[in-house]
């Protein structure tokens, strides 16, 4: 009993300097409870936070991520021969998609609490990216280029992940960049490298969509109008809706 007293005592009192004091232990919180946790907070410091998810945990999960990702390219095989046809307007689209990447790490993020909500979302988006990457590559085979371009053989694959969007490529690098940017960024800058993301995207998809259509004619332009972009199942919500 005695022992139970003195634990409990313990307890509260290392729960009350945690929560209420200074990371030196001399005086109050002035603004109280809310404000020490709040991660403006100057006293908020690594040593008294709560970490739902370690930050080495973090970080493996979204290494093993990128690895996963990465190697759906690195193992894939790509198109030997020279295109008959090649638009190099689409470089100024990956030039965005690599700004929108690299505004993720403008940030201290190794200074901010890891919370459970985003590391648990940000596994889910890296096992899409990884499921759309793997199952992209794989049903475009000998087709897969990194500029917009069109093989001698080139053939409209509408197999896969090609059945639900038309560029699943594009929509596996946008869940990398959720992924990460979840892990990684506060939302205000998430939401920009978003934005700049799709806006490098956009152009890819005019232009390799431009070249597809040039190519197949109103087959493709059947298809463009039944498949979204690269937003899963977005033409059946629009058609829902109306």
């Amino acid at each position: 009993m005695l022992y139970q007293r003195c634990c409990g005592n313990v307890y509260k009192t290392a729960l009350f300097y945690a929560v209420f004091c200074s990371p030196e232990g001399k005086k109050p919180h002035k603004k109280g409870l809310w404000r020490s946790w709040s991660f403006q907070n100057a006293h908020f410091r690594p040593e008294y936070r709560i970490q739902p998810v370690s930050a080495t945990v973090s970080a493996l999960l979204l290494l093993a991520g990128w690895a996963i990702w990465s190697a759906s390219f690195v193992f894939s095989k790509r198109a030997s021969a020279a295109p008959v046809r090649r638009d190099r307007r689409g470089r100024w689209g990956i030039l965005l998609q690599v700004v929108g990447y690299s505004l993720l790490w403008q940030n201290r993020f190794w200074e901010r609490p890891l919370l459970l909500w985003r590391v648990a979302l940000s596994v889910f988006f890296l096992i899409l990216a990884s499921v759309f990457s793997w199952t992209a590559v794989r049903a475009l085979g000998r087709h897969w280029r990194i500029d917009a371009a069109l093989g001698a053989d080139h053939e409209l694959v509408r197999t896969g992940p090609y059945r639900l969007v038309r560029h699943p490529i594009y929509t596996s690098m946008l869940y990398m960049l959720l992924a990460t940017g979840l892990m990684l960024t506060p939302l205000p800058m998430l939401l920009v490298a978003l934005a700049v993301f799709i806006a490098g995207t956009e152009i890819r998809v005019r232009v390799e969509d431009a070249l597809l259509a040039s190519h197949f004619g109103q087959q493709f332009r059947t298809y463009q109008r039944s498949v979204p972009a690269f937003f899963p199942f977005l033409n059946f919500a629009l058609e829902k809706k109306s």
